[in-house]
């Protein structure tokens, strides 16, 4: 008889932990996933957060890395109850004079409403939209693996190695491309003026060319509830509502895996760890917080551009100088007074989120690591500037400081929802300088969190990887 209770053990379920527990019961293993919590989810949860009825993404809601995922891609999750709705255009951008950029689908429609910049931005953006299954290869797998297309990536990371603000303003000559492209770049939660926030900003417009920005019919807790469902489907075990202190709590078990940032890490299996390695986890950083509004509305937001009523996400901030300026101060530790704004129109397109006639809105900013500030106020100006009469159609609201966020879902340390810091040094040491990252010093201990490779994001590479280098020391 073995003297092991399982296989394997995942602490957390996140997209990551499930997905490592997913990619070990494929492989015949036994598998068991503890969940703190009273649902799975991590970062792809949602709750009835304003008024009954009001379905609201508590994290994440936009998922273009979701269907870029080649390890979602290759499972049944359609089977086990997750639908993607596309919007007719990824994304929106708005600007005072009452119009807007939008990023179609199409590369040569979406140039052609830049003005001058139609042709830059084709040359940019088509070449890696027409390479994006070995792009999406490559950029969403561990930089321990050599890269199966070392000349399609290498194209990429010539652009991708630049600063936001410098790469649109050698390229674009006019606000609109420049406006369009610091919007995408701004996800990276990074000075825009810094290496490498061009890439983020690539990535998302290339991404929307390919594979579209979705959302999950139901809100985004059906990305984890199919995760669980397959899990399942292979025997595997979740229990929930089940806090892990110490990694000697585990019912014994061949190797465990931690969805867990290096600060929860060491939490729950500092005191196992050589003094060497803890002091790196201890030094890993953690960047700016982000501060989230939820709304009920009587009606859809009245944006002045109709066009931005053509995509579940518009990104409110105007010009590539104003969101550089926002983003600049967040890292200042200030709070900028006009907010670089994420907006999520998801009701618009599903109508299972809101009350027949009603309908939702999800936004949040980026706020100084740790902030308790309070920013609707400054959220909703900054939506109402582009939207006049917005406010007078909110119910009700629900917000979260960067505090607030922490203590919701601990992995986000100071309200950081990217697992840390992604700029050039920590994207190639995350979570440390290692062979393989996700390994630490302890036989049969891992990470498998957004802290690793390749980092923040909902589409389980991060766990995929994981498991695989479990994986290969079991056998």
């Amino acid at each position: 008889m073995s003297k092991y209770a399982y296989d394997a053990i995942v602490v957390g379920s996140g997209p990551n932990g499930l997905a490592a527990a997913i990619t070990l019961a494929r492989a015949g293993l036994a598998v068991l996933v503890l969940e703190a919590k009273d649902t799975v989810g991590g970062g792809t949860r949602s709750a009835e957060l304003t008024l009954p009825g009001f379905v609201h993404d508590v994290c994440s809601a936009v998922h273009p890395l979701g269907v870029s995922s080649t390890f979602f891609r290759d499972l049944p999750l359609g089977e086990h109850g997750l639908d993607w709705i596309h919007p007719p255009a990824p994304l929106a951008h708005p600007f005072d004079d009452g119009t807007a950029v939008v990023l179609e689908r199409s590369v040569v429609t979406t140039g052609e409403t830049l003005g001058p910049d139609a042709t830059a931005y084709q040359k940019l953006i088509a070449p890696f939209v027409a390479d994006w299954d070995k792009l999406a290869e490559d950029v969403l797998g561990p930089l321990s693996i050599p890269p199966r297309y070392p000349f399609v990536l290498a194209r990429f990371g010539l652009r991708a190695i630049r600063s936001a603000t410098g790469l649109a303003e050698s390229l674009f000559e006019g606000e609109r491309a420049r406006a369009l492209f610091a919007g995408m770049a701004g996800h990276s939660m990074l000075p825009l003026e810094r290496s490498p926030t061009a890439a983020f900003g690539l990535l998302l417009g290339i991404m929307g060319h390919a594979v579209g920005w979705p959302i999950p019919r139901g809100g985004s807790q059906r990305i984890a509830d199919a995760l669980a469902c397959f899990l399942q489907s292979l025997g595997g075990e979740i229990v929930t509502g089940t806090l892990v202190e110490s990694v000697d709590e585990l019912p014994p078990a061949r190797i465990v895996l931690c969805d867990l940032t290096p600060r929860g890490f060491l939490h729950v299996a500092g005191h196992r760890l050589p003094t060497t390695y803890r002091r790196k986890l201890e030094s890993f950083r953690y960047g700016p917080g982000v501060f989230k509004l939820d709304l009920a509305l009587d009606s859809p937001i009245p944006w002045k551009a109709e066009a931005c009523t053509r995509a579940a996400t518009v990104h409110v901030g105007g010009t590539l100088e104003e969101i550089a300026v926002a983003e600049g101060a967040v890292w200042a530790g200030e709070h900028p007074e006009k907010p670089f704004v994420l907006l999520a129109q998801q009701s618009l397109f599903d109508p299972t989120r809101s009350p027949e006639g009603k309908h939702t809105a999800w936004a949040y900013c980026h706020v100084p690591h740790g902030s308790t500030v309070n920013m609707a106020e400054r959220i909703e100006a900054q939506i109402e500037r582009f939207a006049p009469g917005f406010r007078d159609r909110i119910l009700a609201r629900s917000t979260k400081s960067a505090v607030d966020v922490e203590h919701y879902n601990p992995n986000y340390v100071g309200g950081d929802i990217n697992g840390g810091v992604q700029d050039l040094w920590q994207h190639f040491t995350r979570p440390t300088f290692r062979l393989v990252p996700y390994s630490t010093p302890i036989k049969g201990l891992y990470l498998c969190s957004s802290s690793t490779p390749p980092g923040g994001g909902v589409h389980g590479m991060c766990g995929y990887f994981a498991a695989r280098a479990a994986l290969r020391s079991v056998r």
